[in-house]
């Protein structure tokens, strides 16, 4: 027996499987197939420059949940409100919702989600 059969046998590979198989089998180990795929998401995001607002909106456009990190642009008030302005006016132009978690976090929502806020 060579090293390649070794190889082979310890990775699970017989005479009858080719790498293309091979690779194939390697990529669904990356699926999760406890879950089934999602129409949409709820995604934690990280607010660290005027860079992520493109992430932030994409996502909203993909119709997916964003909960928004803002502590790492905390120390810079000005253009964190400025930030936070740009994307209150966009997920009202797409009819979505933002809303402040905690001191943190914001939530924001694509279009036709809504928060519901306590009365």
């Amino acid at each position: 027996m060579g090293i390649f059969d070794k190889i082979s046998k310890s990775l699970g590979l017989g005479k009858e499987m080719d790498i293309e198989e091979y690779m194939d089998a390697l990529e669904m180990e990356n699926v999760d197939v406890l879950h089934q795929a999602a129409d949409f998401y709820v995604k934690p995001l990280a607010l660290e420059s005027e860079n992520d607002v493109n992430v932030v909106i994409d996502e909203l456009k993909a119709r997916n949940i964003i909960l928004l990190n803002i502590t790492p642009l905390s120390r810079q008030p000005n253009k964190l409100k400025e930030i936070i302005s740009h994307l209150r006016e966009y997920v009202s132009k797409i009819n979505g919702d933002i809303g402040r978690i905690d001191e943190t976090r914001i939530l924001l929502t694509p279009s036709k989600v809504k928060i519901i806020r306590r009365r």
